[in-house]
C-alpha cells in the first residue's frame, strides 16, 4: 500500500493497524545532535491517547513509546529513528457484527473496493489510531522546531455551533497553559465549560458532533515553501487534510477573504518596533505566495462528526444486500479535544521537512 511516507528531508512513515500488535514510525532525515526529551514526546503522546476524559472514547491505551535506533546518549545519531508503540487493549470482537457490513462514511467499502481485502477490527490503517505514530514523530519534529526558536500551538476554537473567540496567542506557553486545564482543549474557559457539557449531552444520545481546531505559529522565518507546488500553505494544507475526518483547511482570512474587498484584504507592510519588517493585518496567515513572511502563521482544521454512532443505521453488505448496523465498542462522541495535538504534530513535521530544505535555498558568500 502506498502513501505511508510524509515528507521529503525530514520523512516519516507509519505502519501497523488499530488492532495489530503495535503501531510506528521510522523518521529519517533527522538532522545529527538534537537533544531527545523521551518525556516530552510521552507527554504528547499523553494528549491524544483514549480514555482521558468522558467525553473521549474510553478505550484505555498508555500508549508507551519505545525509541528503537537513532538516538545514542540522548541525541539522535543522523540515522533513522524507529518509533515503536505498542497496542494493549484491543477488543476486536467489538467489530465481528460488521465484518460483512459496510459502515456508512468508514473507509469500510473503499478499502474493500480497492484492495479486495480489509481489515475489519477497527479499520485497520483506516483507523485514527494510526495517528499516535505521527504524534510521536511530530514530537520529534517539535523539537527540532523549538532549538531554532519556532513556537506551535493549537486549540480546540470550535465544536457544533460553538464558537470561541479569538484568544491572545503572544505567549504560547500561557496559551497552552490555560487549554491544558479542562478537557475539551479550548483556551477561552467560558467557551470550554459550554463546549464539554455540549458534547456529553451529545454522547448521552448515542450521536457524535464535530468541530474545528486553529493553529497558531510564531517566529517562522521567512521563507519556507517552495514554488509552485509545494507552497507552505498548499504543503499545510496537505497534511492536515491527511489526517481522520478532517474535511475543511482554510489558512489566514480563509473564506472569509472570499467576501472581502482587495483594499480591505491587502496586508500592509511596515516596519515594527524591532526594525523587522512586517505587516499591520495578517490576512495571509503569515503566507504569502506560498513563502512565509514572518508574521504568525493561522489557520484553520475542520473536522467532521465522527462515523461511528451508536444508533440504528441503514445500509448494505458485501454482497450489496440491504442491511442494518448499529456501533458498538468505544468511540469519540467528539474528536477534536484528542485532535489537538494530532494537528500540531502534521504542522510541526511540515515546517521542520521545510526548514531542512530552506538551508540550502541560495549560497550565501
Amino acid at each position: 500500500m502506498a502513501g505511508n511516507s510524509f515528507g521529503q528531508l525530514f520523512r516519516i512513515t507509519t505502519f501497523g493497524e488499530s488492532h495489530g500488535e503495535a503501531i510506528g514510525v521510522i523518521i529519517d532525515g533527522c538532522p545529527a545532535q538534537l537533544p531527545v526529551d523521551l518525556e516530552y514526546i510521552q507527554s504528547e503522546l499523553d494528549k491524544r491517547r483514549p480514555g482521558q476524559s468522558k467525553i473521549t472514547t474510553q478505550r484505555k491505551e498508555s500508549d508507551t513509546v519505545k525509541i528503537l535506533s537513532g538516538v545514542f546518549e540522548g541525541q539522535t545519531t543522523g540515522t533513522p529513528i524507529a518509533m515503536l508503540i505498542p497496542n494493549e487493549d484491543q477488543r476486536s470482537k467489538d467489530y465481528t457484527h460488521n465484518q460483512d457490513v459496510f459502515r456508512p462514511s468508514h473507509a469500510d467499502y473503499t478499502y474493500q473496493t480497492k484492495y479486495g481485502i480489509r481489515d475489519h477490527r477497527g479499520g485497520g490503517r483506516s483507523s485514527a489510531r494510526e495517528t499516535a505514530a505521527r504524534v510521536a514523530a511530530g514530537a520529534l519534529a517539535k523539537l527540532l522546531l523549538k532549538s531554532q526558536g519556532i513556537e506551535l500551538a493549537a486549540h480546540v476554537s470550535s465544536v457544533g455551533k460553538i464558537n470561541a473567540p479569538n484568544v491572545d496567542i503572544s505567549d504560547i506557553q500561557e496559551f497552552i497553559n490555560q487549554r491544558e486545564e479542562n478537557i475539551v482543549r479550548c483556551a477561552d474557559p467560558a467557551t470550554a465549560e459550554e463546549m464539554i457539557e455540549f458534547i456529553d449531552s451529545i454522547r448521552k444520545q448515542g450521536d457524535t458532533v464535530g468541530g474545528k481546531i486553529s493553529c497558531y505559529i510564531k517566529n517562522c522565518p521567512v521563507g519556507l515553501g517552495e514554488p509552485v507546488f509545494d507552497k507552505l500553505h498548499a504543503e499545510l494544507g496537505k497534511a492536515m487534510l491527511s489526517i481522520n475526518a478532517v474535511h475543511g483547511f482554510e489558512f489566514g482570512s480563509g473564506f472569509t477573504g472570499s467576501e472581502m474587498r482587495g483594499s480591505e484584504h491587502n496586508d500592509i507592510f511596515v516596519k515594527n518596533h524591532l526594525g523587522d519588517i512586517a505587516t499591520i493585518t495578517n490576512f495571509s496567515g503569515g503566507i504569502q505566495g506560498g513563502i512565509s513572511n514572518g508574521m504568525p502563521i493561522e489557520f484553520k482544521v475542520a473536522f467532521k462528526p465522527v462515523a461511528t454512532i451508536m444508533q440504528s443505521q441503514a445500509t448494505i453488505d458485501s454482497q450489496g444486500n440491504a442491511a442494518e448496523i448499529s456501533g458498538k465498542g468505544r468511540h469519540d462522541p467528539c474528536v477534536v479535544p484528542r485532535a489537538v495535538v494530532i494537528v500540531e504534530a502534521m504542522a510541526a513535521l511540515v515546517l521542520a521537512d521545510h526548514f531542512l530544505r530552506n538551508r540550502n535555498s541560495f549560497l550565501k558568500f
